[in-house]
């Protein structure tokens, strides 16, 4: 009786039976995503420098408490040259991911949205669509001015979020840290 099925000679394992964990798709690309990401931090503000900027430092402490290295912070004068500039230092660097915080909301200044957004090869639309929603639940309809945003620039993951200390805090402990390596991963493939 010729057996049918599938081969189990292939460069992956099966666990069979009731105890045997269920991995999906998901799981299985977590599984193999990279567990440190090398990052930069970036500040675009026209009113903080490095000594009174709060959410560069959370943003840096909540990357290294999750395991990953910073390799560099700046700030950004909220002009999109200095914005590129910036970008551009921590590409040089070759980091994985960026985290900008600042100039994502609706006045005048606000241009890093603007400026991000073009350089974007892949927009990651479900970051600022999850992180709205998540905004809702704590601060009400005032998350809608939130124009916070992710993609992929040049194989680099990008995200650019609000310069609110808790705002930053939501993004990385709800979204980013339990996401990044994963997005990192299928960034680079």
């Amino acid at each position: 009786m010729a057996h049918e099925g599938h081969d189990h000679h292939g460069p992956h394992e099966h666990h069979h039976g009731p105890d045997a964990p269920a991995l999906g798709p998901v799981a299985e690309h977590r599984e193999r995503a990279p567990a440190q990401v090398a990052c930069w931090v970036i500040t675009c503000t026209d009113t903080r420098d490095g000594a009174t900027d709060e959410s560069g430092p959370r943003v840096r402490h909540a990357l290294e408490a999750a395991g990953h290295t910073v390799l560099g912070a700046s700030v950004a004068r909220d002009e999109p040259n200095e914005i590129r500039h910036a970008l551009t230092l921590a590409k040089d660097s070759g980091v994985r991911a960026v985290v900008l915080t600042g100039g994502t909301g609706l006045s005048a200044r606000d241009v890093t949205v603007e400026t991000v957004r073009p350089l974007f090869s892949k927009p990651i639309d479900g970051f600022g669509e999850l992180f709205r929603a998540l905004s809702f639940q704590q601060i009400g309809p005032a998350a809608m001015a939130s124009r916070a945003v992710a993609g992929v620039w040049e194989g680099i993951v990008v995200f650019a979020l609000p310069g609110s200390p808790a705002a930053v805090s939501l993004a990385l402990e709800r979204l980013i840290v339990p996401e990044l390596g994963h997005l990192v991963r299928e960034a680079s493939r």
